[in-house]
């Protein structure tokens, strides 16, 4: 059974049409979409401020979602991938996008729509990534802009792959 926990008197939302792996975590102030997927060992952790996520978010296995106490809220638009072991901390991250595996996201970033942060990136507090980028890199900066071919073959893909995954455990 997964950890499903209030904190403070605040229970996490999650509607039916939401897969949670068994060993994922998800504890206090949260508010998932319709179709979102918390995979195996993901944590998402509404204990000190608000998480809230869009419609569509898959979080791979070994993600965590966090934020800062009384300063950050996490804010995740919808059709949004965070990709396995990734770390989204205290930002905002608008619709259509992928986080690969292994980024780090940190406070205060602002990630623009129809954008892929790179596996391994590490995106420093207070970045604004514009909407159609890519980042990449330690510390990420911009490499390039995404191409339809990449947003279709790739972001939408990747969400869409996940919806299907998660029909397969319901």
């Amino acid at each position: 059974m997964p950890v499903i926990l209030p904190v403070k008197g605040t229970s996490p939302e999650i509607p039916d049409s939401c897969f949670v792996a068994p060993n994922a975590t998800i504890v206090g102030d949260v508010q998932m979409g319709q179709d979102c997927s918390v995979w195996f060992n993901a944590v998402v952790r509404g204990d000190v401020n608000s998480i809230r996520m869009g419609n569509k978010v898959n979080v791979q296995d070994g993600a965590c979602i966090h934020c800062t106490y009384e300063k950050t809220k996490t804010i995740i638009g919808n059709n949004v991938s965070i990709g396995h072991n990734a770390i989204v901390h205290g930002c905002t991250v608008e619709d259509n996008v992928l986080i690969g595996m292994g980024a780090i996201v940190m406070d205060r970033v602002k990630i623009g729509q129809n954008s892929i942060i790179a596996a391994g990136a590490v995106v420093l507090e207070d970045t604004e990534v514009p909407p159609g980028s890519i980042f990449a890199g330690v510390p990420a900066k911009k490499v390039k802009d995404i191409s339809q071919d990449l947003l279709k073959g790739e972001v939408e893909r990747i969400a869409n792959n996940y919806l299907m995954y998660s029909s397969w455990f319901k």
